[in-house]
Order: structure tokens, then sequence, then C-alpha cells
């Protein structure tokens, strides 16, 4: 909860639930005009970002309308990736649907400086 001060006096505000979606409404989402992936049971909307993709957008049209978690997490995406991520977040999956994964943070060598000072 967090408190804000609005009209000299302090309104108690919570934070809005995730909108929730299901697995059939993520897979009306597979084209370039709408893409939509799961990853930790949360919804993205990854459409914005397909020209953008390191990796290209046919890796994320490929994983469009479904879980990728298996394929993320099989690449090692770093900690900037993860943080990106944010920004197209629209939700979460319905209790149903969900497979409960855990994040558990980029694999070590995602996050290894590839410098070779010392």
């Amino acid at each position: 909860m967090v408190e804000e001060e609005k009209d000299n006096s302090l309104v108690e505000t919570s934070k809005a639930s995730p909108k929730m979606y299901t697995l059939a409404d993520v897979l009306e989402h597979t084209k370039n005009d709408s893409c939509w992936i799961v990853i930790h049971d949360k919804v993205y909307d990854v459409t914005k970002f397909l020209d953008e993709h390191p990796g290209g957008e046919e890796v994320l049209l490929e994983q469009a309308g479904g879980d990728s978690t298996e394929g993320f997490e099989d690449v090692g995406h770093s900690t900037d990736a993860r943080e990106m991520m944010k920004e197209y977040f629209i939700g979460e999956l319905v209790e149903e649907d969900r497979k409960n994964t855990k994040d558990t943070g980029p694999k070590p060598w995602a996050t290894e400086s590839t410098s070779t000072e010392k």
C-alpha cells in the first residue's frame, strides 16, 4: 500500500492487480502486427520489440502465442534483457493455465564480463 497526499489529506492506494489472460487469449496474437508470448506465467506483448530483438523477429514469431519460458531460459538471457521485459509486460496467465515455473535469473555465464582486461 502507498499513501499519497491529495488535497491535504492522506489517501491510501494500492497497486492495481495485473490483467489476467488465458493461453487461448495469448494464442490469438501470433503475427507481426500483434505478437504475445508467455514467460514464467507472465504475458508480454512484444510486437514493438520484434524489429529490435537481437536474435531477429523470427525467433519471437516462432514462440508467439504460447509459453516461451524454456526457450527464453535455454538461451540464457542477461539481466539487461530481463529488465527490458518489464516494458512489454501486459498481464499474467490465469491460475489454471500456469506452469508455475520460477524465474531463477540469468545463467552465470550470461552475466560474466567478456572483458580480457586484468
